[in-house]
């Protein structure tokens, strides 16, 4: 079976709970859509930026325990990345980061990266944080020729700078991508005035054969050249939103190779995916992400769970 490439950050979640207690957690929304998809049984491999220190050696634990590989050059001298997570009452989470992102580039990179994989997903603030954001770009279009690409701007403002910068970044990335995922923060601000459907079919324009927003409890909709598909979310009792998104980026990912649409030489296929097939991507996404917010941190499930076993 065919590996998925993922490129961005990982660090550690500082949670600050309602209730006034902190716990720790391995995090970054590139490094939770890798353990998604190792959990979901897809072999996995992660390029990221971590320190050599006691949190780093943390969350490759955590990553070597979901069975996810870790390319070579991801662990650099230094701390490794924090973000402070305060839970409100309704268990959404506002972050404030302590984040180093560059990615090592030339021969050693290029030995280290796998030669052949299905997919490649970036996204989040790697994909647009300097100085690691240009190497993405990179990347994602060396790839491009082979795999298939998918992309989550998973925005974060207070660290994003010149909202026009950021923007020309997301838009040239999305024309590489052939799967993009926003949540309805992240279309607020990319689309002030509320039409979110109107960015996703601008994404299609751009060349995107899928593009989906997630809606919290109202669940998922997307569009394809077949036309719009929705679903609404189980209901659960959510325990925090954290890693939700990742959770359905990672189970979208799987449908496609559940329905072999992954790797360029399927791109006419997933172009042309009917919305059945969409429907049913959807749902298992908004199934995946529902039990990633029934339990504590970011902690997607293990196949087995789906499967009932």
């Amino acid at each position: 079976m065919s590996s998925v490439l993922v490129i961005g950050e990982a660090l550690v979640d500082v949670v600050h709970a309602s209730d006034g207690g902190v716990r720790e957690y391995p995090g970054g929304s590139p490094m939770n859509v890798a353990i998604g998809l190792a959990r979901l049984g897809r072999p996995t491999q992660l390029l990221a930026h971590l320190g050599d220190d006691e949190r780093g050696e943390g969350v490759l634990a955590h990553l070597r325990a979901s069975g996810v590989e870790v390319v070579e050059g991801t662990v650099r001298p230094g701390a490794t990345s924090t973000a402070q997570a305060t839970l409100g009452a309704d268990g959404s989470a506002t972050y404030v980061f302590d984040l180093t992102w560059e990615l090592p580039e030339g021969p050693a990179l290029d030995a280290a990266l796998p030669e052949s994989v299905l997919a490649v997903h970036t996204g989040s603030i790697g994909s647009w944080f300097e100085p690691g954001a240009g190497a993405v770009s990179r990347l994602v279009q060396r790839y491009r020729a082979t795999a298939t690409t998918t992309f989550d701007p998973n925005l974060r403002p207070d660290l994003m700078g010149d909202p026009s910068l950021v923007r020309r970044r997301i838009d040239a990335l999305v024309e590489h991508c052939d799967v993009v995922k926003l949540s309805d923060e992240d279309a607020d601000w990319l689309q002030p005035d509320g039409d979110h459907e109107a960015l996703l079919a601008a994404w299609l324009e751009r060349g995107a054969s899928l593009a989906v927003l997630t809606r919290g409890e109202k669940g998922l909709v997307a569009l394809a050249r077949s036309g719009r598909a929705e679903v609404r979310a189980p209901k659960v009792q959510v325990a925090d939103t954290v890693g939700a998104g990742d959770s359905v980026m990672a189970a979208l990912v799987d449908g496609l190779a559940e329905h072999d649409l992954l790797g360029a030489d399927r791109r006419d296929a997933l172009r042309d995916i009917s919305n059945d097939d969409v429907q049913t991507l959807l749902a298992h996404a908004a199934r995946v992400g529902a039990i990633t917010v029934s339990r504590p941190g970011a902690d997607p499930p293990w196949r087995r769970e789906l499967l009932g076993v």
